[in-house]
């Protein structure tokens, strides 16, 4: 997943690293220093500074208030992580976080919807093997993706999770019992509608991979069909007008939302280690 290259000194990943380093010098701050305003690791601290490292939105809101920078580091941090995704699927985040309307189907618990634990096994149990520093590299780019349910306005989501997502559980119970009690929270907010589609729903259209349908403000649309290790973005307006049938007939065969915020309470005790 991860394609940075840090001597690519166009990348928005380059210039945020170049404008913390910048930052830091024209405050006369030593790592050292930094590190004991902001209780970050030094070295970790550096790494950022050098573009080795993409940190987690957290760090920058504190870089933010340490530098009185109003913002900016955040702002360069939402384009910085478009980088460590691949074309198609960059260009996907990118109408994600204008998008006013998200409507998904998963198969799998989806990135929105994860644990900062469960990405981590999640991501680990890729078939390519992965190094622990491009494993935290995409845990953080994944929990990145998540700031866009904190916009102000959230954009509407409706999750449709096919009853296998809640089946399958992580190696360790504790970190599955917190991802299903995540996903029961998530739901009560009232911007977000989860339901479940369950075995006994039986076959139906979008068997096969995951769906998300983007709606904007102006009333277009996309599709993206994901598979094991491929995404197809579909912009004709015909062929979304398609998936957009098959998601509402989905719709219609799901447990209505109270009966599935049961079913995945029920879920949830049912887990506790």
């Amino acid at each position: 997943m991860v394609e940075h290259n840090p001597e690519d000194e166009d990348s928005a990943r380059a210039v945020l690293a170049s404008e913390l380093r910048h930052l830091r010098g024209t405050s006369g701050r030593s790592l050292a220093q930094l590190a004991d305003e902001t209780n970050y690791d030094r070295t970790y601290l550096h790494r950022l500074e050098t573009g080795e490292r993409l940190s987690k939105l957290p760090v920058m809101e504190t870089l933010d208030q340490v530098y009185a920078t109003g913002g900016l580091l955040v702002r360069l941090w939402k384009l910085a992580r478009l980088d460590a995704f691949k074309d198609k699927y960059r260009l996907f985040m990118q109408l994600e976080a204008k998008a006013v309307i998200m409507q998904k189907y998963a198969t799998v618990v989806p990135g929105l919807l994860q644990t900062e634990n469960f990405a981590r096994v999640a991501l680990s149990s890729a078939p390519a093997p992965i190094s622990p520093e491009e494993l935290e590299e995409s845990v953080a780019a994944r929990l990145g993706r998540q700031e866009l349910l904190h916009r102000t306005p959230p954009p509407d989501v409706r999750i449709i999770l096919d009853e296998s997502a809640l089946r399958r559980p992580a190696p360790d119970p504790k970190i599955w019992h917190e991802q299903l009690t995540r996903i029961v929270d998530v739901a009560n907010a009232p911007h977000m509608t989860i339901q479940v589609i369950p075995f006994s729903a039986g076959l139906h259209g979008l068997m096969g991979g995951s769906l998300s349908l983007l709606w904007m403000a102006d009333g277009s649309g996309v599709a993206y069909l994901e598979g094991n290790n491929s995404g197809d973005l579909i912009e004709d307006p015909g062929e979304v007008a398609r998936y957009r049938l098959a998601y509402d007939r989905l719709r219609d065969a799901a447990l209505s939302p109270p009966d599935s915020a049961a079913f995945m309470r029920q879920l949830v005790e049912d887990s506790r280690p």
